[in-house]
């Protein structure tokens, strides 16, 4: 039986821009298994350590073992816990002790295969042992396909904070299958719809055209119009990030509704809204905010809002007292002298980091939209 080319089924390639360490990303439908032929020049002959999860491994895993095997030296799979609670140092140390006991050198790979639990774990497993070896992406979930698994943030948690240790590490390649959405809960898919919403909105307006022109076909994973979206998804973050790889600068644009997102997330306590989901209701605060400070139109808050509200996404602000808002914005670390740093939309397709708004005038958006819930 002739094997399918490797081209065959990727629909789209997008290459993000470092100098000697720039790489490519995959996106296709049902593409795991040519994995063999898409990879061959990161993985062959060489010891592949593929980092996943129970559920996912058995959903997918075994499709990319049996392919990356035809090509590497050997495949050896690890398993993590799934959850953010398991993203810590002591299941970090349990994938030491598994590229140790897998005799991985300098010359392996680790491939994460999941969400951006996988991806942060296996990612700072790559940076950190023998000081750097091979990584690829494989990312499962829309949220990591469009944002998580590009770029080269890898992080774990510390019981002090959220991703507090970590490194900038840059994969040798991504390979995005658009297949493995149809394996997750409608509720999964449409808070990572949030974060396609959140990239058309801060760098490709044509995007954010196209989302409302094709929404209902791209909620169903219509392979075509899902990979379209994916693509340019990640040239807007591959931009971004070929200017600002280590975030001193513009890369903190990819933030827009995450402000009032993470103070969402806080007050809930991380209970009642998945993170696309407080971003989408934290991206319609911004563009009040931005109507208040910016004289930005209402009929981009409106449009913003239609959208979300077609993707199954929260629009509705949620209650509580503002001393409990005006307690979690001060503990913000973008918080600097009584101001506050947002990200604001300044129209459709672009946005702008502004360092200089007041923490009074982001506590009247909030009353403001409280009262429209």
């Amino acid at each position: 039986m002739t094997e399918k080319s490797p081209t065959k089924n990727i629909q789209a390639q997008v290459e993000v821009q470092l100098d000697e360490r720039s790489y490519p990303i995959y996106i296709g439908h049902d593409i795991l298994t040519q994995a063999h032929q898409i990879l061959e020049s990161v993985i062959r002959g060489k010891k592949i350590l593929l980092v996943t999860n129970n559920e996912v491994y058995d959903l997918h895993g075994h499709t990319l073992q049996l392919s990356m095997e035809k090509t590497a030296q050997e495949v050896q799979v690890v398993t993590i816990p799934d959850g953010e609670q398991h993203k810590n140092l002591e299941i970090l140390s349990a994938l030491y002790d598994a590229a140790v006991e897998g005799n991985l050198e300098r010359s392996s790979v680790v491939v994460a295969l999941g969400g951006g639990i996988v991806g942060d774990m296996a990612g700072l497993l790559a940076a950190t042992y023998m000081r750097g070896i091979g990584f690829v992406q494989v990312p499962t979930t829309l949220l990591a396909q469009v944002d998580s698994s590009v770029g080269g943030k890898v992080a774990v948690n510390h019981l002090r904070g959220k991703n507090l240790i970590g490194a900038f590490y840059q994969p040798q390649a991504v390979l995005i299958d658009t297949k493995t959405l149809e394996t997750l809960p409608e509720r999964e898919i449409n808070a990572g719809f949030a974060e396609v919403i959140k990239t058309a909105m801060l760098g490709d307006s044509n995007l954010f055209s196209y989302l409302e022109d094709n929404i209902d076909n791209i909620l169903k994973l219509k392979p075509i119009e899902l990979s379209h979206v994916i693509a340019a998804c990640c040239r807007v973050k591959a931009a971004v990030v070929s200017a600002d790889e280590e975030e001193h600068g513009i890369r903190a644009i990819l933030n827009l509704g995450h402000t009032y997102g993470h103070a969402i997330e806080t007050l809930t306590n991380y209970q009642t809204y998945r993170h696309g989901e407080a971003v989408a209701i934290g991206m319609i605060a911004a563009c009040r905010l931005a109507e208040k400070v910016n004289n930005l139109t209402p009929e981009i808050r409106e449009r913003l809002t239609k959208l979300l509200e077609k993707a199954n996404l929260p629009t509705q602000f949620p209650l509580f007292p503002r001393e409990k808002w005006q307690m979690v914005f001060a503990l913000d670390k973008k918080v600097k002298a009584g101001n506050v740093i947002f990200i604001l939309p300044e129209r459709i397709g672009s946005a702008q980091i502004v360092n200089t708004i007041p923490l009074e005038s982001a506590l009247e958006v909030v009353e403001e939209l409280q009262k429209d819930s």
